[in-house]
Order: structure tokens, then sequence, then C-alpha cells
């Protein structure tokens, strides 16, 4: 018997399918888990999916004061988590000695840290645990509380604050990077992708449909852009993406937007997730999940042809100018 892996990028297999030889349909057979169905369906029927994203993380115990002061603003209050409830500065200026991150300050300082030149050590990480807008707020606090708990207690002190002034509810997740056994936290892609599926289960535990699949999977491409740059947008005032958007206009104008060099891995990936994709509808028809098989069929064909960047903002530039050209069209004349 062999076992084979349908994985389409990192560490961690998409599915995990049972394969029994390859000479034919008396000679094979494939099973899904229930646990596999339940993740297929909930992506085909595109389940809203969560997000988790580090947003930087204090260098000294100054950034960090800083930090509690943006997520502790107004009305918003910060719950640690022995479970203290706490507002304005002096507040947080004591958890901050609480949490002792004045002394490991001082720790990432020495020169017995690292080589020369390195960058000075994160005194604590924080995290953003989001879900689209409608989802209920008091879900997501609950289902990041469990989380919290389930992946920090009695390892890593931590404190979180919600925030709804933005129309996807989300929590600010504060976590002290060294454990109070003296081990680091260092946060990797499948660590990300392990806090995923977490917080996605922590918020199914409370009623909330949550997903937790690859963006590549999903047939997703359009670039996500960092903190700063996505804060700068909201404002106006992002100079990032006004260049990028310039430099797209020009190379329309002039009739030679060239395609950027990471399009043929995009394509490659894209061929790569289709293929599996495929092996899993032939699972679930082996499974007499025929409605699910079919359910994914259409899934796949739904998903929009792989973009760049530059191909995004194209598309967008050009059906903006299809939009003011009809406004105009359909403006009464003077």
């Amino acid at each position: 018997m062999t076992r084979s892996r349908v994985r389409v990028s990192g560490d961690h297999p998409f599915l995990d399918i049972v394969s029994y030889g390859r000479g034919g349909s008396s000679e094979r057979q494939l099973r899904l888990l229930p646990g596999e169905i339940a993740h297929l369906t909930r992506t085909v029927r595109r389940a809203p999916e969560v997000m988790i994203k580090i947003s930087g993380g204090g260098q000294s115990a100054k950034a960090v004061a800083a930090h509690f002061g943006y997520i502790g603003r107004q009305e918003f209050e910060i719950e640690t988590d022995h479970g203290q409830h706490i507002t304005g500065t002096d507040a947080q200026r004591a958890v901050i000695a609480d949490w002792d991150l004045d002394l490991d300050s001082a720790e990432s300082r020495s020169p017995y840290r690292g080589a020369s030149g390195r960058k000075p050590t994160k005194l604590v990480h924080n995290i953003v645990l989001s879900m689209p807008k409608g989802t209920p707020a008091v879900g997501v606090l609950e289902a990041s509380r469990a989380f919290a708990r389930e992946e920090f207690a009695f390892q890593h002190r931590y404190a979180l604050v919600l925030h709804t002034d933005q129309p996807h509810p989300h929590v600010h997740l504060v976590v002290k990077a060294m454990s109070e056994q003296g081990r680091r936290l260092n946060i990797r892609k499948q660590t990300l992708r392990d806090w995923r599926r977490k917080f996605a289960g922590c918020l199914r535990a409370q009623g909330i449909a949550a997903n937790a699949t690859e963006r590549a999977v999903r047939g997703v491409t359009k670039p996500q852009k960092s903190d700063g740059i996505y804060r700068a947008m909201r404002a106006g005032r992002s100079t990032h993406m006004r260049e990028r958007a310039e430099s797209v206009a020009a190379a329309m104008q002039a009739g030679n937007l060239r395609v950027e060099l990471g399009k043929s891995r995009m394509v490659d990936t894209r061929r790569e997730v289709i293929r599996h994709w495929s092996g899993i509808q032939q699972a679930l028809h082996a499974n007499g999940k025929e409605q699910l098989a079919n359910e994914v069929e259409r899934f796949v064909a739904g998903m929009p042809a792989p973009r760049t960047e530059r191909e995004w903002m194209a598309q967008e530039l050009t059906e903006r100018a299809r939009d003011q050209q009809r406004e105009r069209s359909l403006a009464p004349m003077c």
C-alpha cells in the first residue's frame, strides 16, 4: 500500500489520500477522512477564511509601550492572560514591568547576543486575528481568547484587545517572545498555517463559519499588502501604490505592459493546484460524494486566471476607465 500526499505548497499537505496501487479501478481505492471532507466542503462553499498576520514586534520596552498605547486607545480595553482588564498608560506600563521587558531589552543589547550587525531581538510579537465584515465581534473575541489560551497559556505572557473600528472585527494579540521557561518564540510560515487552522477551529466552536485553506488552493493570486501600505492606502497617502499604478498606466499607454518574472511560477502553481483538485474529485467519486465532487468541479472552473500585481492593476485601471466612459455617455447633454 502506498500513501500519496496531495501537497500544494509548504510542509503541510492539503489532503491525505490513501491509494492502493495504480493499475486500475479494481486495484485502486481512495479514501477521505470525515475531517477532510468537512474541510473540502467549507472550501468549495467558500466559508469565510480566517486571517492571521504578524504586525511587527517591539524591539524595546518603549516600542512595546507605544504599541500598547495604540491598541488600547480610546474605548478599547486590554485584557491580560491573567484576566485583568486594563486601560490608560499607567496600567500598560504595569504590564510591561510585570513581563520584565526592561530586563529583556537590556539583555538584547548585550554585545554577546548574535553576530555583528544583527537586528535587535524582538521583545514581543504583535499578532492580528481577523475575520471578514459581518462576523460577530463577540464570537471573534471569544475565539481569540480560546486560541491564545490553547497556544500560549503558562508559556508565553500575552494580552489582547478587540477592535471594532473597522468593518472587519479583529483582535490585536501581543505575545511575549521569551517564554517563562526561557525559550524564544520563532514564528515561521508553518507556524502561521498551524495557527490559522487552530483559530478557525476556535471560531467554529463559537458557531461561526470559518475556514483555513491556502490562498493558492483557493485560486487566489491577488497580492496582499503589508500593514503599513494597507493603512496608507485607506488614508489615500500610499506613495508605493501610487507609483506602481502610474508605472502600469504608462506601460499600458505605451502598449508595452511586460509580464513580471514571477508569472511563470504562478502559472505552474495553478497547474499543480488543478491537478490536485482533479485527484480530490476522483476521491470524492470513489467515496460516493457525487454532489461534493460536482461542487469541486464548479469551484475549480470558477477560479480567476492567475495574475501578477501589475496585471491586477491593469485590469482595475481598465475597468475604472470603462466605468468613467459609461458615466460620461449617460450624463445629460447641456
